[in-house]
């Protein structure tokens, strides 16, 4: 029976210093130093306890470090320390700022984002403090106006949604209006009228087609089922030839433009008056008024 050789198994003598390798350590210090927005496009890569110059060709050039080469895979990364590292943080700050102004919505100030940058790119001859407080800043800066844009693009959003809501309510008022105004049209011509009038007369009033006939004898003498006649005489007016015109209000405020209103009204003046249409043609006949 074969027997695979034993690894050796190294053991932390605490758990503290289990949690404590250089990679763990690395980590730790990104997170609290915060130097990268999320999103960015900052390459940053750890490798052996240290950061090491990934893909971003700004970085290694603002270090002199050659970067972005055919080689790259095969070449070993110089792990970066200390001013080093500050300085690799600085350019993947600037890198990523840069990007927050280039993408930031238009409406949105960039003044304050941009001179961070301005003041950052001086950061090769920077180190310590200096150099960390102008990194922190920046990010600062990009993270207010990555949220100030994204507040800002919601509200265009639901600008552009509300403009376009009133557009369909105003696009559906002017079809509802053009189309009130075809059937104002239709129900004012003499054919229209006379429809209005056999409907209302039947729903209304229970009259049949000899009461409608009676009607229509009295109203083609009267007016001619024109809802505009006016009576020189006497100044009767509207299809029924109502005295003044103005009485037909009881029946709606556009009698002088609606023929339904006005034939509304002598219908209800013939069923006051006369009870019937062949009362009121009769009364008509003998007396050349009604």
């Amino acid at each position: 029976m074969r027997h695979s050789p034993e690894l050796p198994i190294t053991i932390a003598p605490t758990r503290r210093e289990a949690l404590n390798t250089p990679t763990r350590r690395m980590r730790r210090a990104l997170r609290h130093r915060a130097t990268l927005v999320a999103g960015g496009a900052a390459v940053l890569a750890v490798a052996g306890g240290a950061l090491t110059v990934g893909t971003q060709p700004a970085i290694g050039e603002a270090l002199g470090m050659p970067t972005g080469t055919a080689s790259a895979s095969t070449t070993p990364q110089p792990a970066l320390h200390g001013t080093a590292l500050d300085r690799a943080q600085a350019a993947a700050t600037i890198t990523t700022a840069t990007t927050v102004i280039q993408t930031a919505n238009d409406k949105v100030d960039t003044s304050a984002l941009e001179q961070r940058v301005d003041d950052l790119s001086d950061y090769p001859q920077l180190s310590g403090a200096e150099l960390t407080t102008r990194i922190s800043t920046t990010v600062a800066s990009a993270t207010h106006v990555e949220q100030a844009s994204a507040t800002q693009d919601k509200r265009d959003v639901d600008a552009a949604a509300a403009a376009a809501a009133q557009a369909a309510a105003e696009e559906r008022a002017a079809a509802a209006a053009a189309e009130a105004a075809r059937a104002l049209a239709a129900g004012n011509t003499v054919a229209g009228a006379k429809a209005t009038a056999t409907s209302l007369a039947s729903s209304e009033y229970g009259w049949g087609a000899d009461q409608f006939q009676c009607l229509d004898d009295l109203w083609t003498k009267e007016s001619g089922w024109n809802y505009q006649a006016v009576n020189a005489n006497g100044g009767a007016t509207g299809i029924p030839q109502a005295l003044p015109g103005s009485k037909m209000a009881t029946a709606g405020s556009d009698w002088q433009t609606n023929a339904t209103t006005q034939i509304t009204w002598g219908l209800r003046y013939i069923s006051s008056a006369y009870g019937t249409p062949c009362t009121a043609w009769a009364h008509s006949q003998a007396n050349n008024f009604y």
